[in-house]
């Protein structure tokens, strides 16, 4: 589970008792990582604490405590092509700075803007974040850039140009024109042109991305994006980031919904066991198998390889030096776990994160996105969805305890009550906890699709008190387990503490 130390302020406000949430945010706040300030050189860092409340310093792989962060260490200080490498680390190394200087070197905004800015609403986080790009963008005397693409040639004029760019110029305000075409670029041109570059890079069919397996709303890296792109895939992606992190500096959206683990990546968070299952649900189930097996793990003949394939040709992969002679055993499970855990969070497609990873922080400061969970991440990018309400409604199905009754059941009746007060952000949120996303399909709920790529409607699963207190998510079936409330009251509080609470991984069991 993940968290962040929560500032005093949020909890003892000077003016009024403590709020329902920081209470239930704290009673609720068991063994877990926390981000937290290094006083040697004040820059974030993520802690562990065991039962005691010390620092958890345990080193050997455990499925039910350990993470991994993603790190980016630069090579060089390239201005317009920047090298670097990724890598997963234990989280304590996963180091953030917390002050952020301004093109002339002073200090434009420092831990306790960042402190202060996480404790904000969603909405006032985004404002925060936007007033602070506002400040890095370079002044329009100073230099703008003018993007002159042709329509027909999107892309690759767009790629060209991008890639042309200084790390200064990326900041600068862009003008865009269709060559051909008449219209002056007040906003609605950079619009299109973020919404048409974004929609064809994520488009499967290029090869760069592929739909996940557990959701098919949401798009992955291509393992294999080398035999769609062989001469530029890596610049792809490196353009890729480079655009997101545009949009994001100039208030503009991405046509893409990600898989869950890459916006941890980008966010500096950890990744854990759990992670697979978002990735893909069978084999994190068949690792989870060989867990229980105990002793007997070593007569199912597993190495320390996997097998790739692509195309139809098989290729096999070494999870550590020479893993094809090393049997897996009961005594190295937990190594070979963690072996599958990094080659899938990262290891698939290292080179292809490592670019977009570089040209996304080429634009954005990495301390900026402290503020943000991975949740408020998507929204962010992606954009708050318009959610239709009646469609929503009438493409729900009922299940447990809600099977015969249906929307005419009272807690039925009071859930779509709350929903339709909540506002957009919330509604998101609710589709995030719910089906992994916050993405609506093109055709509406009816083709709301499982882990399986078969139709899977959003659900309501009724189940007593007795099975849990707070409303549970289960993405792989779009399915929420919604229990007896006697009261709308104990009913909209508990949806809503398990809706805005799901990112930072409060356990509320």
């Amino acid at each position: 589970k993940i968290r962040f130390n929560l500032p005093v302020g949020l909890v003892n406000r000077p003016d009024g008792p403590k709020s329902k949430l920081a209470e239930i945010k704290l009673s609720y706040d068991k063994d877990g990582w926390t981000r937290t300030i290094r006083a040697t050189d004040m820059k974030f860092q993520w802690t562990r604490f065991d039962e005691r409340g010390n620092v958890d310093e345990r080193t050997r792989f455990d499925t039910e405590r350990s993470a991994y962060v993603l790190k980016l260490d630069y090579l060089d200080d390239n201005d317009r092509m920047r090298q670097g490498r990724v890598s997963l680390v234990t989280p304590e190394k996963g180091v953030v700075d917390s002050k952020i200087k301004s093109a002339n070197g002073t200090e434009l905004v420092s831990y306790t803007d960042i402190a202060t800015a996480q404790m904000k609403s969603y909405e006032d986080k985004i404002q925060w974040f936007q007033d602070t790009c506002a400040q890095l963008c370079v002044e329009w005397n100073e230099g703008h850039m003018r993007m002159n693409v042709r329509r027909d040639y999107l892309l690759s004029d767009s790629m060209e140009a991008v890639m042309s760019l200084t790390r200064k110029d990326l900041r600068k305000v862009w003008r865009f024109e269709f060559i051909g075409e008449a219209g002056i670029d007040a906003g609605g041109l950079a619009r299109e042109w973020f919404e048409l570059v974004t929609e064809e890079v994520f488009d499967p069919d290029m090869g760069l991305w592929q739909n996940s397996a557990t959701n098919q709303m949401c798009m992955q890296i291509n393992p294999a994006s080398e035999i769609s792109c062989p001469d530029d895939h890596l610049i792809y992606f490196r353009f890729i980031g480079r655009v997101m992190g545009k949009a994001m500096f100039d208030r503009q959206l991405v046509k893409g919904h990600m898989v869950k683990h890459l916006y941890k990546h980008i966010l500096g968070w950890p990744v854990m066991f759990n992670d697979l299952k978002d990735v893909d649900e069978e084999y994190y189930n068949s690792l989870k198998g060989l867990k229980d097996m105990g002793s007997d793990v070593e007569y199912v003949g597993v190495d320390f390889t996997v097998m790739e394939e692509t195309l139809g040709v098989k290729q096999t992969v070494d999870l550590v030096p020479n893993g094809a002679d090393m049997d897996v055993v009961e005594d190295n499970l937990p190594e070979y776990i963690e072996a599958c855990l990094k080659y899938r969070l990262l290891g698939r497609y290292e080179a292809q994160l490592n670019e977009l990873l570089l040209g996304f922080f080429d634009v954005i400061p990495e301390p900026l996105l402290t503020i943000f969970d991975f949740q408020e991440l998507e929204l962010l990018m992606c954009g708050l969805p318009n959610i239709d309400m009646e469609n929503w409604m009438e493409h729900t199905e009922y299940s447990g305890e809600y099977d015969r009754e249906g929307p005419e059941h009272e807690v039925c009746v009071w859930f779509w009550e709350i929903v339709s007060e909540y506002d957009q952000e919330l509604r998101a949120r609710l589709l995030q906890f719910v089906t992994g996303t916050s993405g609506v399909p093109a055709k509406g709920f009816s083709s709301l699709q499982g882990n399986d790529g078969n139709v899977r409607k959003f659900t309501i699963h009724g189940v007593t008190l007795d099975t849990c207190m707070y409303p549970r998510s289960h993405t792989c079936f779009n399915r929420i387990d919604l229990p007896l409330y006697e009261d709308r009251e104990d009913c909209e509080e508990k949806m809503k503490i398990a809706i805005t609470m799901a990112a930072t991984g409060f356990d509320i069991e």
